[in-house]
């Protein structure tokens, strides 16, 4: 769609302020060009005012363009703060060798604890072994039988927060070599996993991000192109009486803006939505799992920067073809 306003052609200030032959603008060059740009931006948001449907369906596409990789962003925000609230720094459970007694199991405790990537530990005795299998069902009749408490020492180390898989795997290493230890028992493959498929969630969504993006810059020179196109005989006009193409393509950059400013408002607004959405059932989600789960919204940065880059989005779009086109005009 034209981003003119509806002017007949000898009224328009394309060409009341075109540059004469001898290279002088009739006003101040300065307030000429302040003037024109405050001009372009009106009458091309009064041109896309004036067809609302047209713009509105662009606006609406673009929007929901830029509002996916917020979505997947958001989904996937959520889906690493569930690993943290369900267990995702899981403990790891250290087995000491019969013969190893209480001071022993204290000391090696006091080594796990002095270390940078162990947020707590925790010495199980063996009487406190035998008491939790006393409590399962199957168990007491066949520990009465027993003459001595054939359990050992058990520790159970709390990696610290922020540590990743690999880091957890080293810590496990390592305490698989302390001397004393009989076994080591980590259940960290389901966290590599996690970590792996959040890192494959995060590459998903650069990508998203940046095909959704080009997709916007390929609306917003379509709609532009075929503006000009519309317009092609009064361009040549402009041209002819000594119009500059930064001249001439001024009011479709503006249009560009527009474009990109409107769809990235909407598209915030979607992203705002969805976190609505998901509050209720997230809500409950938490409250069967006693309060640790929460949902984790976008930030009021990335929302109120998605407008910004939007409007960029969309003035590079209008500028690439609307170069593109006035050469072909020339």
């Amino acid at each position: 769609m034209s981003t003119q306003p509806e002017l007949p052609l000898n009224e328009s200030p394309l060409l009341a302020e075109t540059p004469s032959r001898g290279g002088r603008t009739r006003a101040r060059p300065v307030a000429s060009w302040r003037e024109h740009h405050g001009w372009s931006a009106s009458a091309s948001l009064r041109r896309l005012m004036s067809r609302p449907v047209g713009t509105l369906l662009t606006v609406a596409v673009m929007a929901i363009a830029l509002a996916l990789p917020l979505t997947f962003y958001l989904l996937l925000g959520n889906v690493q703060k569930m690993g943290e609230a369900l267990g995702q720094n899981q403990t790891v459970s250290m087995f000491l060798q019969p013969s190893q007694g209480g001071s022993a199991a204290q000391l090696v405790a006091k080594k796990l604890r002095d270390r940078p990537d162990v947020a707590a530990v925790t010495v199980k005795t063996p009487q406190q072994g035998m008491d939790e299998l006393a409590k399962m069902q199957g168990f007491s009749g066949a520990l009465h039988t027993l003459e001595d408490n054939p359990l050992p020492f058990v520790l159970e180390v709390l990696p610290a927060q922020g540590v990743s898989a690999d880091g957890v795997e080293r810590l496990v290493t390592d305490m698989r070599g302390m001397s004393g230890v009989d076994q080591v028992q980590d259940s960290g493959t389901w966290r590599q996993r996690l970590e792996a498929l959040l890192g494959v969630g995060q590459r998903a969504v650069l990508i998203l991000a940046v095909l959704l993006a080009l997709a916007v810059l390929l609306v917003v020179g379509n709609t532009i192109r075929v503006d000009i196109a519309s317009r092609s005989e009064e361009i040549g006009v402009l041209m002819l009486v000594g119009a500059s193409r930064a001249f001439v393509r001024r009011p479709y950059l503006y249009a560009g803006i527009w474009y990109g400013l409107f769809s990235g408002v909407l598209a915030a607004g979607f992203a705002v939505l969805v976190e609505l959405s998901l509050a209720d059932p997230v809500a409950r989600l938490g409250h069967a799992y006693a309060g640790k789960l929460q949902i984790d919204v976008l930030p009021p940065w990335l929302l109120a920067s998605v407008p910004v880059a939007a409007a960029v989005l969309g003035w590079l779009g209008a500028r690439l073809v609307s170069a593109w086109q006035l050469r072909k005009a020339a």
